[in-house]
């Protein structure tokens, strides 16, 4: 072994991990301060606000043990961005903290930064600082800084009735990575473990849609529970129609009960928006120009709550997703399941 795969394999030290940090992220060869300073400084855009959403992924909640370190940290820079798109907000900056046990391998927390560069640098933000401390069980917290217009920062409680609910990407992708996870219990594989990291914020999309919805949120934890708080914090009623929702092909053939089970859950990463009728036609469009694919899944109107429409009339949408104070006894028998929602 060479001597930085000595380096790299040696238990973490602070100063050092801060120096290999300083040396080999972009940010810190050309940040308006160095990685490594008492804090990371940003020029904002003239006219723009700054947008600030924070993230912690810990083991055994949010992610396996032997989880690959550069999917965790991936994905920890993956849900923040996923806020911070929901509020149209161009992502600028990430600081990662990392919580670690004593001995931890310094390779992991490398590859953790790596992960979490080469997610936010493919949408325009490097990693700009961050913090090590240690800790009984590993994890890694993200925040994200991004610069939005005050005048479309598309907030949950602007949603009007007479909106048109829409919905980015797929339904159920999350909870089917999530499915397969405790169908295969002792069988789980390098393969379960990345599908359940796979974060895919939608950046691009929600910078095309604030300035023309009404409201928007993002479904980390799955679209019932982003309709709950789309409509609690916006005083109507949603109701989202079951035909039109667009189910992920990995769970579209399966029995209605299941389907919703998986749908629900959470781990989606989509943008949920209230976009009014007369502005259809340009958010389609709009997000259609950055690649993406929007969908009409339902409608807002008086009244308050969440639904699903039915023959038979409404019913009301699941609080599904994951709870991670309020374990049910399926998933407290299975402790090394992790979380999809946030």
């Amino acid at each position: 072994m060479n001597r930085r795969g000595k380096a790299s394999a040696a238990p973490i030290d602070e100063r050092a991990f801060h120096r290999w940090v300083a040396s080999h992220l972009p940010a810190g060869r050309t940040g308006a301060l160095p990685v490594g300073d008492d804090a990371a400084a940003l020029r904002p855009p003239r006219g723009s606000v700054a947008v600030l959403t924070i993230d912690a992924l810990i083991e055994g909640t949010h992610f396996a043990a032997g989880s690959p370190p550069r999917a965790i940290g991936a994905a920890a820079a993956g849900v923040s961005l996923s806020d911070a798109a929901s509020k149209g907000a161009r992502p600028a900056g990430i600081l990662i903290a990392l919580l670690l046990p004593p001995g931890t391998p310094r390779r992991w927390a490398e590859s953790v930064l790596r992960g979490a560069e080469a997610t936010g640098a493919r949408l325009g933000a490097h990693v700009v600082g961050g913090d090590t401390k240690p800790s009984p069980v590993r994890a890694v917290v993200s925040t994200v800084v991004g610069w939005g217009k005050a005048g479309s920062l598309a907030p949950r409680s602007g949603a009007r009735p007479g909106d048109l609910l829409v919905t980015t990407g797929s339904v159920g992708r999350g909870g089917s990575a999530w499915r397969r996870w405790r169908t295969h219990r002792g069988a789980r594989g390098r393969g379960d473990m990345l599908a359940l990291l796979d974060v895919r914020p939608r950046v691009r999309e929600g910078i095309a849609l604030a300035p023309l919805v009404h409201a928007m949120i993002d479904t980390s934890d799955g679209i019932a529970d982003s309709a709950h708080l789309m409509a609690r914090a916006s005083n109507v009623r949603l109701v989202l129609d079951p035909d039109r929702i667009p189910w992920d092909r990995s769970i579209a053939a399966l029995p209605q009960a299941a389907r919703e089970e998986a749908g629900f859950f959470g781990g989606d990463y989509e943008l949920l928006a209230a976009v009014p009728n007369s502005a259809l036609r340009r958010a389609v469009r709009a997000v259609g120009a950055t690649g993406g694919r929007l969908r009409v899944v339902g409608r807002a109107e008086r009244g308050t709550g969440a639904y699903l429409s039915a023959p038979s009339g409404l019913r009301p949408l699941p609080t599904a997703g994951w709870r991670p104070f309020q374990r049910t006894p399926r998933r407290r028998r299975d402790r090394a399941a992790p979380s999809q929602g946030r």
